[in-house]
């Protein structure tokens, strides 16, 4: 006698969680303030794959895992999701940073995503959470994010604005006298006879004949030899050359 063995097969459907996303709300931000900029980053995604199957008594299973990249998917569904935001690609020009843990590649009842949001200036965090879809993800972000800006907009704007701002031409310091062109004006002593000490306003600066720079204005110049009677001279100094030149007389005995 044959018996008919009947082999039930049980097939289970799960919703796909990019089909939960569809009916997901969008979040906006005030119109009053300019949207804010967000940095997304995927942070140790990850993906698992299973598989199993048995006849006649005998079963064996396989099952895999590893890094999957889903920044790509994840910046898409927040375009979608987050219309009050902009996605910038630059991390030091963003308002926030938004970190997604995407698992990939399970059932919906293990399928966890997780989010983190910080305010890029202060770094402090704003929304930390998990949920079961990258919509859900998304959605969360975008709420912590419209709420945070609508209360701290206008302050993260002023701070961002004040980090770039151009001085204008009218703010340029004004120069000073150490910074102002300084007019001199080259100047020769000689003396007859020569090797004469030569001081200017009280100070040595050498032997005669010599050249130097003498700055614009009042000095006053003294020439001096052992045996001779002192050579002493106001001059006054603008700009140009400058020869001064000193007969000295020896002293009478």
């Amino acid at each position: 006698m044959k018996h008919s063995i009947s082999i039930a097969v049980l097939a289970f459907f799960f919703v796909c969680p990019s089909a939960a996303q569809d009916t997901a709300p969008v979040t906006s931000v005030p119109s009053t303030l300019e949207k804010p900029r967000v940095f997304v980053r995927d942070s140790h995604s990850w993906e698992t794959r299973a598989a199993a199957g048995g006849s006649h008594g005998s079963w064996g299973g396989t099952s895999s895992g590893g890094a999957r990249p889903q920044t790509a998917e994840i910046i898409k569904t927040f375009g979608e999701r987050c219309r009050g935001a902009v996605v910038n690609n630059l991390q030091d020009k963003a308002d926030f940073i938004v970190v997604l843990d995407h698992e990939g590649g399970k059932g919906l009842l293990r399928h966890k995503n997780k989010v983190a949001v910080f305010e890029r200036t202060s770094g402090d965090t704003i929304v930390s959470k998990s949920t079961l879809s990258l919509g859900g993800a998304v959605q969360e972000s975008c709420e912590a994010i419209a709420k945070y800006w609508a209360q701290n907009g206008a302050r993260l704007i002023a701070v961002k604005s004040a980090s770039t701002v151009t001085p204008r031409l009218d703010e340029a310091p004004v120069p000073t006298s150490s910074t102002t062109n300084t007019v001199f004006a080259e100047t020769s002593i000689a003396s007859t006879p020569s090797g004469a000490e030569i001081e200017i306003d009280g100070s040595f600066v050498g032997n005669t004949p010599s050249s130097m720079e003498l700055t614009a204005g009042n000095h006053v110049i003294r020439i001096a030899k052992k045996g001779f009677l002192p050579y002493e001279k106001k001059l006054r100094v603008s700009s140009g050359k400058i020869n001064l030149s000193a007969e000295l007389e020896p002293i009478q005995q």
